[in-house]
């Protein structure tokens, strides 16, 4: 059964998406167009059981959708306010010192 999730546990998700850089590039890749997994692979240069991990935590998360296209299945956005959300925060932050992480990175892997 399908249920709305709150507030926080959306946010919540969408942070545990973005804290692999892997799943941070293959939502960038859909952000541009919808794909095919093995074209992703191809083009993120990684394996296609990897990649399919990541696309297995990301359908989880709710971030991205199967659409059957005959006997492949393609991946996109599960909605395309994401795009837009992605876009915001890739130009929220202004300046990133490359030598500093936030306070807690080491005691709780932040950052």
């Amino acid at each position: 059964m399908l249920t709305v999730a709150s507030d926080i546990e959306v946010l919540a998700r969408f942070g545990r998406a973005l804290a692999e850089p892997i799943r941070c590039r293959i939502l960038l890749a859909l952000r541009e167009a919808p794909a095919y997994p093995a074209d992703l692979a191809d083009a993120l240069g990684i394996s296609r059981t990897r990649l399919s991990n990541h696309l297995a935590c990301l359908r989880d998360c709710g971030l991205v959708v199967t659409v059957p296209d005959g006997r492949r299945t393609r991946y996109e956005l599960a909605d395309e306010r994401l795009g837009h959300a992605l876009d915001d925060l890739r130009t929220a932050v202004v300046a990133v010192e490359t030598d500093r992480t936030c306070v807690d990175a080491e005691t709780k892997g932040c950052c």
